[in-house]
């Protein structure tokens, strides 16, 4: 028993002499090595944290200006006008007129120094709450926004670490009533008859006319007092009160690279991953990543980072909590039905790649069998919330079942080492699918998805992400995994024979199995769950789909947005697939502001409807430009805070608070998303050149259908020339089919790229006639 010897740190034996005690060196060295990892952690978090609170100032600008304000005081010159005497007045006669003095001169230098910082935050604030940049034609920028830029650059400090904005940003508008529901009207209008929209307008201007500015008021004072009026509402109401599963309703999914397997060794790829990632949560603790910037200047908030590791989502009877702790360093992985405890460091400092490998291995081999009930433990996630959060407090919350929950709940995060390989294979035409389903929902029972993400591992050496949404949004995870992939590709690497690269320790404790006593009617709560979590996996109809005919390459050289274009595609897709337009759900971030999260862009628009309707018309070109239009500047407006849906949510929630019932309301947050639709973005960092390494590319990432005769499209644009489509349905409506609407987009894009060609062809045309013929006399 190895693993019992390396556990024992000391001994002793009791004598008539006393006791006599002996001390484990490596162990001594061990705790003595901890110790001073912990301290030299505090102290960098510490370093970062002055770093980032005084930004864009430095500690050593405030040494400049106490050597300003103390050069003063020998060249008889008072910059305070007279406050720095004031100060020396007030200070106790004990201390000679000397000290007096150099103590009121720093004094004053301090406050001096807290203004300034102050006045540049704010002055960024200001500059930041500066939005027409956004609006203006790509390729396109006006004078006053390259001001605007300079100036924002000028104030925005060098080198900022990942935090460092976050006190510069402008808080999140409350747009105006009149205005949100003038764009509400607007958006429905293509979506109802003359009668059904006159019904809206008499129930949007009794709410105008009764509670409207009540709500609002309350609104606006909430906006004033919190950082985000929409944020921690959404994540409640949204997200933490839902009572139904969170398996395929909540949780998403991202994929490993496209074409490349690194290695096809399961443990090896498992422990370079895994170092990444640990890799990537130090950076994180510390906030030394660096800020997410658009246009390279304009800062993202960061706050939905801080929860990225160490949380859980802790069922309730009402509502769930999301559970964040610090500084944990252990994993909890699930092989076989098995549950194991696996430390992440040994001497104060991470395990290397090669270690966790041999840790992963070890799990692998071991055939020991699963405790009563500990199979399917797992599904108790997947199923109903109500039925989890009373199991838990019975029968978890106390003795080995409390101690090995906290050990799941409390770990950085869960690994699933699957013995089923997936990943996409161009020879196989559902690969995609069973990879996704795969990800989405595995087998319902070897996930825990209350996890903030659950790391999957094949045994063919792809990877995947199974990520809870409560805490954060797609492109804060997909920052992780960019990270992650270059790191395990371009900075670790492997072995020739596909091993994790480093000497093999043999001599770390073993992975430790959680214990369990289950209770058979504990057993019959997780069966249950287990039931009905596969009925909602087995109705998941999903289709993944490589469009590579063109890609975002060829749409810009048609002087159009990607974006505009897929959403284009989508209506063009879903009316031929339906026969009807459907209320659209497109996701749009609001990450220029403090703790904004997401917005939502209403993209069937009218002037949408109109080019799907007359798509065979001779004016369909110029409808469509009009649809990209309107299409971008309803994004445009969902970033800047002029959006729709978030300011509603929050009206309603009020009107709940206070009481009150607004028809209105009810019935715009009634409405259904029958086609809900969100891109993922990609090079977010920018750390692989994949120009240069094509093959380099993650498939993205995709979710479940939202309604139950929808569709749930996800739509990554990788590179200039590949688009991926991941679509999702249920079996159960006999109305819809991923296969077919996948089939449907493909034709969409197809389509609408040919009234480009078809354009361009007549502009060739109309130049050709205007070019003169050799002999200069006559014309085409």
């Amino acid at each position: 028993m190895a693993e019992a010897h390396q556990a024992v740190g000391f001994q002793f034996t009791v004598r008539p002499d006393g006791v006599d005690l002996k001390l484990s060196q490596e162990v001594i060295k061990n705790i003595y090595l901890s110790g001073v990892t912990a301290w030299k952690k505090r102290a960098i978090q510490f370093k970062n944290g002055v770093l980032a609170g005084v930004y864009p100032a430095s500690p050593s600008s405030w040494l400049i200006v106490v050597i300003a304000m103390m050069s003063s005081l020998y060249i008889h010159v008072d910059p305070s006008l007279g406050m720095i005497n004031a100060i020396k007045d007030n200070l106790r006669d004990y201390m000679s007129v000397q000290t007096r003095a150099v103590l009121s001169a720093i004094l004053f230098a301090t406050g001096l120094w807290l203004f300034l910082i102050y006045l540049l935050r704010y002055t960024l604030k200001a500059l930041l709450s500066y939005h027409e940049w956004i609006f203006e034609s790509h390729g396109k920028m006006s004078s006053s926004t390259k001001v605007w830029l300079s100036l924002v650059k000028m104030f925005s400090g060098r080198r900022p670490l990942l935090y460092s904005f976050q006190a510069s940003l402008p808080r999140l508008p409350v747009p105006s009533v009149d205005d949100t529901i003038h764009r509400y009207l607007e958006s429905v209008r293509p979506l109802l008859d003359s009668q059904q929209y006159n019904q809206m307008e008499v129930l949007a201007s009794e709410f105008k006319a009764s509670m409207a500015t009540q709500l609002q008021r309350y609104l606006i004072l909430k906006s004033w007092w919190a950082t985000n009026y929409v944020s921690d509402w959404w994540e409640e109401y949204i997200y933490l009160r839902g009572r139904t599963p969170i398996m395929v309703n909540s949780n998403f999914y991202i994929m490993d690279l496209l074409y490349v397997t690194p290695t096809h060794r399961q443990a090896a790829r498992a422990g370079n991953v895994v170092h990444a990632m640990l890799q990537y949560r130090r950076k994180l603790e510390r906030g030394e990543h660096a800020p997410l910037r658009a246009l390279g200047t304009v800062p993202m908030c960061s706050t939905q980072m801080e929860r990225m590791f160490n949380t859980t989502r802790i069922p309730g009877i009402e509502t769930d909590i999301v559970q964040h702790l610090t500084d944990r360093k252990h994993l909890v992985v699930y092989h076989r039905g098995r549950f194991f405890h696996v430390w992440l460091y040994t001497g104060g400092r991470h395990l290397l790649p090669s270690e966790l490998e041999t840790q992963f291995q070890r799990i692998l081999n071991d055939t020991s069998e699963p405790q009563p009930g500990e199979l399917k433990l797992a599904a108790l996630t997947a199923g109903n919330r109500v039925p989890w959060a009373r199991t838990r407090i019975k029968y978890f919350s106390q003795g080995v079942n409390k101690v090995s929950l906290d050990a799941i709940e409390s770990a950085a995060f869960f690994l699933a080492l699957d013995d089923e390989p997936q990943g996409y294979e161009p020879a196989k035409t559902n690969s995609l699918d069973s990879y996704a389903k795969s990800l989405l929902h595995g087998k319902c029972y070897d996930r825990w998805f209350d996890k903030s993400f659950t790391l999957i591992s094949y045994p063919n050496g792809k990877m995947g992400v199974n990520v809870e949404h409560s805490w954060a949004d797609a492109p804060i995870v997909g920052h992780m995994w960019e990270y992650v992939a270059a790191t395990d590709c371009f900075h670790l690497g492997y072995t020739e024979e596909g091993h994790c690269k480093g000497d093999v320790n043999k001599g770390l404790p073993y992975p430790t199995r959680l214990q369990w006593q289950i209770p058979k009617e504990c057993q019959d709560v997780i069966e249950a769950s287990y039931l009905s979590a596969k009925q909602i996996a087995d109705d998941v109809d999903f289709h993944g789909y490589l469009f590579n005919e063109f890609g975002k390459g060829l749409i810009k050289k048609c002087r159009t947005s990607p974006d505009a274009f897929i959403q284009l595609a989508l209506q063009l897709a879903q009316f031929r697939d339906q026969g009807v337009f459907c209320l659209t759900y497109e996701s749009s971030m609001t990450r220029m502001f403090r703790d904004g999260r997401t917005e939502t862009v209403r993209s069937c628009t009218s002037e949408a409807v109109e080019f799907v309707r007359t798509l065979d018309k001779f004016s369909r070109f110029a409808l469509f430009r009009k649809a990209a239009d309107k299409h971008q500047n309803m994004y445009r407006l969902a970033m800047t805070g002029s959006g729709i849906d978030r300011h509603l949510f929050c009206l309603y929630i009020v009107s709940k608070y206070l009481g009150v019932d607004s028809p209105f309301l009810k019935k715009v947050l009634s409405e259904p998303w029958k086609l809900s639709t969100s891109q993922t973005p990609q090079q977010q960092l920018n750390l692989v050149d994949i120009n240069k390494f094509p093959k380099y590319v993650s498939a993205g990432g995709g979710f479940g259908p939202v309604a139950d005769d929808g569709y749930g499209v996800s739509y990554i644009i990788i590179g200039e020339n590949l688009i991926t489509f991941h679509i999702s349905s249920k079996f159960s409506s006999p109305d819809t089919d991923s296969y077919r609407f996948g089939q449907n987009i493909r034709k969409a894009m197809i389509d609408i790229q040919a009234l480009f060609k078809t354009e361009n062809d007549k502009k060739i045309v109309e130049n050709a006639k205007r070019v003169p013929l050799e002999n200069g006399k006559k014309y085409i």
